[in-house]
């Protein structure tokens, strides 16, 4: 089911986290964090809103890497559900995809509870305060990628935090699968 989330809380400190990467080394938020800000995504490796703009999330995150924004990913779902998120998948699609993030893992789900993630893909942009200045989409893309030349709403307003300390507050907001979240 698709799901969206809620409008930019601007100013909303970013909560920590320590989860495993599929490098098999430790990361917390500290280790991720860039000198321009840093962008902390929620994904999966199964859900067709991912899968659609993957192809472009890659070159974007190396160019806000070029600009001084750290980025990491994390994938909360509940794998014994959805096998094609388990940490094995995630290792594979990371090397398939040659990441050049972290791609971590939140079996506990508690990182997900705790940021407020709801879809995947979710995005939540800082500057370098760690205040939350983007919370969007990553472009017009659904369930299919967008047609070439659209317009990449996650780089040009990490393009102007990274310039500024400022989200832009005019904002789409992001559309994916729902966090598939354990049973109690």
């Amino acid at each position: 089911m698709a799901a969206i989330p809620p409008v930019c809380d601007f100013g909303w400190k970013a909560p920590g986290f320590d989860l495993p990467g599929v490098d098999g080394r430790r990361w917390r938020y500290e280790d991720v964090r860039g000198p321009k800000g840093t962008l902390v995504m929620f994904i999966c490796n199964h859900c067709p809103y991912v899968q659609a703009i993957l192809p472009r999330l890659v070159p974007v995150t190396r160019q806000l890497r070029e600009l001084g924004i750290g980025v990491a990913a994390i994938s909360s779902n509940d794998a014994a559900a959805y096998p094609e998120d388990s940490f094995e998948q995630m290792q594979r699609v990371a090397r398939e995809r040659d990441f050049p993030f972290p791609y971590l893992y939140d079996e506990s789900q508690d990182v997900a509870r705790a940021w407020g993630a709801v879809c995947t893909p979710d995005f939540f942009g800082f500057n370098a305060a760690d205040e939350l200045q983007y919370r969007g989409r990553f472009d017009a893309s659904r369930k299919e990628a967008a047609p070439e030349g659209t317009p990449c709403d996650l780089l040009e307003a990490m393009k102007l935090i990274a310039a500024t300390g400022q989200g832009p507050r005019e904002q789409v907001a992001s559309i994916g699968c729902s966090i598939k979240w354990r049973q109690a």
